[in-house]
């Protein structure tokens, strides 16, 4: 592949990117509207159960029967009760929080991941990424100061998701080694989707609006586009050079959140997700230039 043609399928994979994290921004923007009118469990059943449908809908004529073969079955069933813990928890946080804050909290785990991979999975982590990683706590610290609507105990929700969240991430860097992603991405949606409707019983309502129930089907659709614009870009670029642009989502997030519920964070927050997004996007530029040393050396 010549240099031309490398650059070509970066920028593309920027491109992916982008618009996968802009999906992700108009899946958490609507759910915090449909979480208004509908039980969150049933909104957590919406979105897996319409995702399954179109994942089911795309993977199977690509890899027929093929896509339920797996290395690691229980790994998938632990990483498809993740992803639904980690939906869960965020559910319930965008009922505390509004869409930019909660990003920018969320937008902590990749940084999280950097210090937990370095224990875990054996990977060398810098100083350099370790100060960042600091920077990125301080700027959550900030959005959740004391004298803000959300400080007190409902803290614990987003910070359990923090938690869960880089456990689900540590996994899928394992899993990526050995597992197909369109297997992965198969058993994910269809374990979240069984493990949703369970208690679907107890908290099931009637949807007579329309506008809901597009919302929820939205939900569903936004979600798995996302998921697999993820998919192709990092097919086509490395992560180094991805990670960066990841958080371009607070952007799109801040957008809905102005647009739908005429919120904008005040200065002070804005500050601390600004350092979120800065320490994150040094992270990921810190690694792009490791890479290069690295293969130079």
């Amino acid at each position: 592949m010549t240099r031309h043609t490398k650059r070509q399928s970066a920028l593309f994979g920027i491109s992916l990117l982008l618009m996968a994290v802009a999906c992700f921004a108009v899946l958490d923007t609507t759910t915090k509207r449909v979480t208004t009118v509908v039980p969150i469990l049933m909104a957590v059943w919406a979105r897996y159960f319409f995702q399954a449908l179109l994942t089911t809908a795309v993977v199977l004529p690509l890899k027929g029967l093929g896509v339920l073969q797996t290395k690691n079955p229980r790994q998938q069933l632990t990483r498809g009760v993740l992803l639904a813990s980690v939906t869960g928890l965020a559910f319930l946080s965008l009922t505390l929080l509004p869409v930019a804050e909660f990003t920018a909290i969320v937008m902590v785990v990749p940084l999280l991941v950097t210090l937990l991979a370095a224990r875990m999975l054996g990977e060398h982590v810098s100083v350099q990424r370790v100060w960042l990683v600091c920077g990125g706590f301080l700027g959550t610290l900030i959005i959740l100061r004391p004298g803000t609507d959300v400080f007190g105990w409902s803290l614990l929700i987003p910070a359990t998701l923090v938690v869960v969240n880089a456990a689900f991430q540590l996994l899928t860097s394992k899993m990526a080694r050995t597992e197909d992603a369109m297997t992965t991405q198969f058993y994910t949606t269809w374990v979240g989707t069984a493990l949703a409707s369970v208690p679907l019983y107890w908290f099931w309502v009637p949807v007579t609006d329309s506008r809901v129930l597009l919302e929820l089907v939205l939900m569903g659709v936004a979600g798995s586009v996302g998921h697999f614009l993820l998919i192709m870009a990092f097919e086509r670029s490395p992560a180094g050079t991805l990670m960066p642009y990841m958080y371009a989502q607070i952007g799109f997030a801040m957008l809905g959140g102005w647009l739908v519920f005429d919120h904008v964070p005040d200065h002070v927050s804005l500050m601390g997700i600004g350092l979120i997004a800065l320490c994150g996007t040094a992270c990921g530029v810190l690694t792009v230039y490791e890479l290069r040393q690295k293969t130079q050396g």
